[in-house]
C-alpha cells in the first residue's frame, strides 16, 4: 500500500471521523495541518446538513471542501459545486407513505435548513445533533410545495433497515434510497450520492481516483468507495462496506482515520 501518491482524503463523519460521542479528535486537527503541509486536500462527506458538518469542523472550515446531505450538495467555501433537488411531485407522493410508518420521524432537508413537523421532544433532541439549522412546522406538505428539497431523512428509534426500508423499497426505481445509519434512511434524487459529488470535487482539484483516499462505514458511502483506489472501511462498518472496501482500519472509537493519516503523512515525508 503506497500512500505517497495520495492528494485527496475524503471522510464520512458519523461512525467514521466522529467517535461515538460525536466528537472529532484533537489528533485529527493536528494531522490535518500536516496534510496541508504536504498539499493534501481534505473533504468531509456526510449525510449531515452542511451547517452541522462545518460546526463539527469549525476550526478548519475555510480550508476544506464539504459534501453534505449524502451528496445532494457540495461546497468549496461559499461556492456551490453541486446541487441536486428531489422532484416536487415525488416528495408530495412520498410524505403520506412515510407518515403511515409507525414511529418514523420525517425531516425535509433544504440547502440552508431543515423542516420537521413532529412535537416529539425526544426526537427533537436527537435531531439537533445532525441539524443545526431547522424549523418546526405544522405541515411538511406545505413546505414541499413551496421549497426545493434536497433530501428526505427518516429516523427510527430502533432500526431504519428493519422498519423503514421494507415499507418504501417499492420506491427504489423512482428515487435513491440509502440506509445511512442504524436509525436513519435517506431519500434523494437518483443522481444525488457521495460518489457523484466526489467526482465533482476530483474534477475541481484535478485529482484522480488513484490519488484519492476515502473512509466510510455505511451504505451511503458505497458510491464514494468506488471513486477511490484507497478505500478504507472502519472496523465498526456495516458488512456490506467491509466487503467492497480495498482496505480496512480500526474503529471510529480507536482513531481508525487518524492511524491511516499518520501512515499517509509518513509516506509523504
Amino acid at each position: 500500500m503506497n500512500l505517497s501518491k495520495v492528494k485527496l482524503v475524503v471522510s464520512d463523519m458519523d461512525g467514521t471521523l466522529l467517535n461515538s460521542k460525536g466528537e472529532v479528535s484533537l489528533l485529527f486537527f493536528k494531522l490535518f495541518k500536516q496534510l496541508q503541509e504536504h498539499n493534501v486536500y481534505f473533504t468531509a462527506a456526510s449525510g449531515r446538513q452542511y451547517n452541522s458538518i462545518v460546526d463539527k469542523l469549525s476550526a478548519i472550515k475555510n480550508d476544506i471542501l464539504v459534501i453534505a446531505e449524502n451528496g445532494a450538495i457540495a461546497k468549496n467555501g461559499d461556492a456551490v459545486l453541486l446541487l441536486n433537488s428531489l422532484n416536487r411531485e415525488k416528495i408530495i407522493n412520498i410524505i403520506p407513505v412515510l407518515r403511515n410508518i409507525k414511529n418514523a420521524n420525517i425531516v425535509l432537508c433544504t440547502k440552508d435548513t431543515a423542516f420537521i413537523e413532529t412535537t416529539d421532544q425526544k426526537f427533537i433532541s436527537l435531531f439537533q445533533e445532525y441539524y443545526r439549522s431547522y424549523n418546526i412546522v405544522d405541515d411538511l406538505m406545505k413546505v414541499a410545495r413551496e421549497t426545493p428539497i434536497l433530501k428526505i431523512a427518516i429516523y427510527h428509534y430502533e432500526s431504519s433497515e428493519k422498519y423503514i426500508y421494507p415499507e418504501i423499497k417499492h420506491l427504489k426505481e423512482e428515487v435513491l434510497l440509502k440506509i445511512s445509519g442504524q436509525n436513519w434512511l435517506d431519500i434523494s434524487d437518483e443522481k444525488a450520492n457521495k460518489g457523484t459529488a466526489l467526482r465533482e470535487v476530483q474534477k475541481l482539484l484535478k485529482v484522480t481516483k488513484e490519488e484519492t483516499l476515502v473512509f466510510g462505514d455505511y451504505h451511503n458511502d458505497i458510491e464514494m468507495m468506488s471513486e477511490a483506489h484507497f478505500s478504507f472501511s472502519m472496523k465498526n462498518a456495516h458488512k456490506d462496506i467491509t466487503e467492497i472496501a480495498n482496505y480496512a482500519t480500526e474503529s471510529n472509537n480507536d482513531f481508525g482515520v487518524e492511524r491511516i493519516l499518520e501512515k499517509l503523512i509518513k509516506a509523504k515525508s
